[in-house]
């Protein structure tokens, strides 16, 4: 057995301390007079102990930097499941993934309990076309399980040259077995919006996520439908169904697109400085108070929900289909040392009529229920919402402050669970339709 090298443990002791020094002098800083925090010495004690144990006996000869870089993430984990750290790879993989470029697969993922969950694959990409869906478990990459590796390890071993194949096995809910899904590399080039036209005067706008472009391509699409050799636009679907969210600038500036100027957008509340900060609207309505459905369902997450509660709190928009996910939790990215940084949870963010959706989720104005006809298969999957995964945080908000998730449905419909025709596409058109009159109606009435 390899003796433990105490001079490593002397000089661990020495950065303890420092930091315990440090830390100190920073909460008392910050910490009121009355409630002045003590750092737990003994459980740094604690952690220096089970280090020296590791180092003297573990089985295997592990390296300082293995051990505290294992620590940290350990401890970014143990707060919520959006933090995490961030090496300089991650870091950098971050910033691709806002600009809407990159290589791979074309799927958005999260860890959980150690293995890759898809949050959602992204439109028209390799993932997407090789039917990987969202809630998909991914616990192999071609012969190497995904238990043990880090989300950025898994990435980068999802992203390869163009044209080279990969293995994905997956669990899926209500599947016995696993799946084995192949998947050809390609440049991903993400259009995160797309638009087109239903019937005359009435358009469709898909937000696939929010990202740094998307806002100027939501404000050139409601161009486009209102072009002079077009006719006017008399209503519009919005639908961020399987939207996983993205950049909260994404989602303001999108807002912004169908509220007045002044209007509030969302507000966030927290403990550090930059923790309490609100968004209003700045432009007025492009589309001059026209009708609005915006469609939702379990996989509409985090920016998809601002923008869903903004409009649903305003009345600008009915919301239609499933309870969104739940993610009412706003994450700062923190840039540290050797390009390092943090992705940290610093605050809870707020619709304009106060409401929290952490952990519940905006409720939608008409509550759609897909059913499997007579004779047919059952294709639908449960899906995971933030409330199911480990460590979430609570809503924070009493129930009678829950206005927002316990407001009553409008209305209930049900349509066939076919995925080959989206019939909640055509209800939301049929709603829109009706509105459009009903607001033709009220105008023609105004003296």
């Amino acid at each position: 057995m390899k003796k433990y090298n105490y001079f490593s443990h002397h000089i661990l002791m020495g950065l303890v301390l420092t930091l315990a020094i440090v830390t100190s002098q920073l909460v008392h800083a910050q910490a009121d007079d009355h409630h002045a925090a003590q750092l737990p010495l003994a459980d740094i004690r604690l952690f220096t102990d089970i280090y020296a144990r590791i180092k003297q006996e573990y089985v295997e000869e592990v390296d300082d930097k293995t051990l505290l870089e294992g620590a940290i993430r350990g401890m970014m984990s143990s707060l919520d499941p959006h933090s995490v750290y961030l090496s300089s790879d991650a870091f950098e993989e971050l910033k691709i993934g806002t600009k809407g470029e990159f290589g791979g697969l074309g799927i958005e993922v999260g860890m959980e309990n150690g293995l890759v969950r898809v949050i959602a694959p992204i439109e028209g990409t390799p993932a997407d076309r090789a039917g990987v869906k969202a809630g998909d478990m991914i616990i192999k990459l071609d012969q190497t399980v995904v238990k043990g590796l880090t989300l950025n390890d898994a990435v980068k071993l999802m992203r390869g040259k163009r044209g080279s194949d990969i293995l994905l096995t997956i669990m899926r809910d209500g599947e016995i077995a696993p799946l084995e899904i192949t998947v050809t590399r390609d440049v991903i080039t993400v259009n995160s919006v797309r638009s087109r036209v239903l019937e005359p005067g009435y358009g469709y706008l898909r937000i696939s996520s929010f990202q740094a472009k998307t806002t100027r391509n939501v404000i050139d699409a409601i161009q486009k439908f209102n072009r002079p050799d077009k006719e006017r636009l008399q209503g519009l679907v919005l639908d961020l169904r399987n939207n996983p969210g993205g950049v909260l600038t994404g989602a303001v500036g999108v807002s912004d697109v169908f509220l007045n100027d002044g209007q509030m957008i969302v507000y966030t509340k927290g403990r550090g400085s930059d923790g309490e900060l609100s968004y209003k609207a700045s432009t007025p309505d492009m589309m001059n108070n026209a009708p609005i459905v915006i469609l939702i369902n379990e996989g509409s997450a985090s920016a998809s929900e601002i923008v869903a509660g903004a409009l649903q709190d305003h009345g600008r928009a009915i919301v239609m289909g499933k309870t969104s996910f739940g993610k009412g939790s706003v994450q700062t990215v923190l840039p540290l040392q050797a390009n390092n940084g943090i992705k940290l949870t610093t605050s809870r963010y707020y619709t304009p009529d106060g409401h929290s959706i952490q952990a519940q989720g905006i409720e939608p104005d008409i509550l759609v229920e897909e059913v499997v006809e007579q004779g047919a298969v059952d294709k639908s999957f449960r899906f995971v919402r933030e409330s199911d995964l480990e460590g979430h945080l609570e809503n924070n908000q009493s129930s009678e402050n829950q206005s927002a998730s316990e407001q009553p449905v409008v209305k209930k419909i049900t349509v066939p669970a076919d995925s080959d025709n989206d019939a909640v596409l055509d209800e939301a058109l049929n709603v829109l339709k009706d509105l459009s009159q009903q607001q033709q109606l009220a105008d023609s009435r105004t003296p």
